[in-house]
């Protein structure tokens, strides 16, 4: 995709090369030490187990390893066994080589070697590593192929795999098979069901499986109370975590659960309170309690508390670790300190903490989210000489970052370093690329990448569509944002406020007013909560279309359903008022909602409201609002000064207030 010249997008991803599977080879050449010189070249040598066992074992590099176990077969030097084959699809799998590792297991077929428990459940981890989760699910349903009969230890490894990849639909089943096939579940099973429904949002669930095992006799430990409690606090149960957590008994892992919990819910007297009640149980906190603590208090903007809690765990000899460290400076860079941010990573460093990738991460969205793009590629350049390997949420904070300064070209280089980097963008990398495209007015490209998206089945989502349609809006295309509707609809995203409100604004820029009132009813028909940015909008569009009853009576709507006027409600209606000649209106309506405290006024609202008092009472009640006013901390601008000078110079014989200059100029 061509932007501009010399700027355009890879629109495939590069894919990572497999070790081939069929290779051809004489047996004796593969057969030379580390040197690489050959052991023989008359004599045929015939291996061992424990020779060819070795020598897989060591080898670090996996396409040399597989070459050697290739040619020791095909060259009649040795027959593998069972532990060959299993150290062979262990290094295989452990590199994502699947082909490979699913050739090996029909040669052990063919060659009748029976598949152990351990190779089966190294096979299912390997599917597991390479996010092929339902190929190891068909795998397993094909275990007695290959001589192997299913235990619970494979069942487990299976469920865990399945529950790491979010396939909570085919679990039920899996368990159901596995009490058909007469395994009793153990304390391992049950925590992966329990976290597979606490994952899910029931935790209701949870806690009847908690039955479950006590009526079965298998007795639950802290990792079956920890994930239930900590389910509860992350849905707002903390209560009801905290009494679960009695009934199990004081431990750590239980603690550190509902401390995390009232962090999340910002609730930190609890948390504090519960950290001392860990000190009198004779529980040190470790790391994971502070860390807690650090990350919540820097997440609300508690930068120098974050940092006393930070303090206080060295004091008391439990040392951080890299996420310690990482909400640390998470917190200095919401708050952009950047400079302390920057030390506390040299700190981290110094003290021997490699970055990790959510580290660098965090950093770069400090820096980008600052507007430091330079400083935030150089510090992805500099991660991946470190050897850790941008992920997707690396991608996407650059893109996002050079998107919210409209630097296109920037944002360009980094999707198509990620495309030939082989990693293949999601929703949010393609929603952040139509961002920037949409800030350059670039649309026609911007909704290519969005049918792009179709094609690279990751269909685009309602946040991808509204900033379409918000970029549309403000580009003047708004007939083009009313037909994206349907497609919305086709992918199944309905409009929410956010795309009504963006709609309703596009509409009333290009003067469309019937058309945004018409969107605004619609919205209503639909069942659509308004927000004071709707109503300030409509507002905007009455106002200046001389509607003031229309106007009013959205006013009474708004207070009917719960939304109450703001300063910037209230000044658009008095600059409506003062507008239309109805000065004596406006008054009425800034004393009656100003005194009965309904807003804070601005330096807008007051202009309007001495604009209506010059007009029906004269300068000198003017200038005691104008007094009233700078009383009250808010400074006239140049707009106010405009207005008081004119009509003073209006008054005809008027030699009234002349120190109305001296303030003027004692103001600048």
């Amino acid at each position: 995709m061509y932007l501009k010249r010399g700027c355009s997008l890879l629109l495939k991803a590069q894919k990572k090369p497999c070790i081939p599977v069929f290779l051809n080879g004489d047996a004796n050449s593969i057969l030379v030490g580390h040197s690489g010189k050959p052991r023989g070249d008359e004599t045929q040598v015939i291996l061992h187990e424990s020779d060819v066992a070795r020598r897989l074992s060591r080898d670090p590099d996996v396409s040399s390893a597989f070459r050697f176990f290739k040619s020791v077969a095909s060259g009649g030097l040795f027959r593998h066994t069972r532990f060959t084959y299993e150290i062979m699809v262990k290094k295989l799998g452990r590199e994502g080589e699947i082909d490979a590792v699913q050739y090996l297991l029909q040669q052990m077929k063919l060659e009748g070697i029976g598949c152990g428990e351990e190779l089966f459940v190294e096979v299912i981890d390997s599917y597991r590593r390479v996010g092929l989760v339902e190929q190891a699910l068909k795998m397993f349903y094909r275990i007695r192929e290959f001589s192997c009969q299913p235990t619970v230890k494979i069942y487990n490894h299976l469920l865990d795999a399945l529950l790491s990849d979010d396939r909570f639909s085919m679990i039920a089943p899996v368990y159901s098979n596995m009490k058909k096939d007469g395994m009793e579940p153990n304390v391992f099973t049950y925590n992966i069901l329990i976290k597979a429904l606490c994952k899910n949002g029931r935790v209701d669930g949870a806690l009847k499986l908690l039955e479950e095992m006590s009526n079965r006799g298998c007795s639950a430990d802290s990792v079956s109370y920890t994930t239930i409690v900590s389910s509860l606090c992350k849905v707002g149960k903390v209560e009801e975590g905290r009494e679960l957590a009695r009934k199990f008994g004081p431990s750590l892992p239980v603690y550190n659960a509902m401390i995390d919990g009232f962090c999340r819910k910002r609730r930190f007297e609890e948390a504090f309170r519960l950290f001392a009640e860990m000190v009198d149980e004779n529980i040190d906190p470790n790391v994971i309690t502070y860390t807690s603590i650090i990350s919540s208090l820097s997440d609300v903007g508690h930068v120098e508390l974050a940092m006393a809690i930070f303090s206080q765990m060295s004091v008391r000899g439990c040392h951080p670790n890299i996420h310690s460290f990482t909400s640390l400076m998470k917190g200095l860079l919401l708050k952009r300190k950047i400079h302390e941010a920057l030390d506390w990573w040299d700190k981290m460093v110094r003290e021997g903490f490699l970055p990790n990738i959510v580290s660098y991460n965090t950093l770069l969205h400090g820096l980008s989210s600052n507007g430091s793009m330079k400083e935030a590629v150089l510090v992805a350049d500099q991660m991946e000489k470190n050897g850790v390997p941008p992920n997707n949420t690396t991608y996407s904070i650059l893109i996002d970052g050079f998107a919210k300064c409209g630097n296109v070209v920037g944002a360009s280089e980094i999707w198509n370093k990620m495309m030939f980097s082989g990693c293949r963008p999601n929703v949010v990398i393609y929603t952040c690329m139509v961002d920037v495209l949409c800030k350059k007015k670039l649309f026609d490209q911007a909704y290519s990448l969005i049918l792009k998206m179709v094609e690279d089945n990751c269909p685009p989502n309602l946040v991808t569509f509204n900033v379409f349609i918000g970029g549309l809006c403000d580009g003047g295309r708004i007939d083009w944002a009313i037909k994206m509707l349907d497609l919305m609809r086709k992918y199944g995203c309905s409009p929410d406020i956010i795309t009504y409100n963006q709609l309703i604004n596009g509409f009333l820029k290009v003067g469309r007013f019937t058309a945004a009132f018409e969107i605004a009813k619609e919205m209503k028909e639909r069942g659509i909560q308004m927000t004071i940015m709707t109503y300030n909008m409509l507002f905007s569009g009455f106002c200046r279309q001389g509607m003031l009853q229309s106007a009013f009576q959205l006013l009474g709507e708004m207070v009917v359903r719960g939304t109450n006027p703001d300063a910037y409600t209230y000044s658009m209606l008095t600059h409506a008022y003062c507008k239309h000649g109805k000065f004596k209106e406006a008054i009425r309506l800034w004393e009656a909602t100003t005194e009965a405290g309904e807003w804070q006024p601005d330096v807008t609202a007051y202009t309007h409201h001495i604009w209506g008092i010059c007009n029906c009472f004269g300068m000198e009640d003017a200038v005691i609002c104008l007094q009233n006013m700078i009383n009250k901390g808010i400074s006239p601008n140049i707009v106010t000064w405009n207005l008081l000078v004119r009509n003073f110079f209006n008054g005809v014989g008027c030699l009234g207030p002349i120190h109305i200059l001296d303030d003027l100029i004692g103001n600048g």
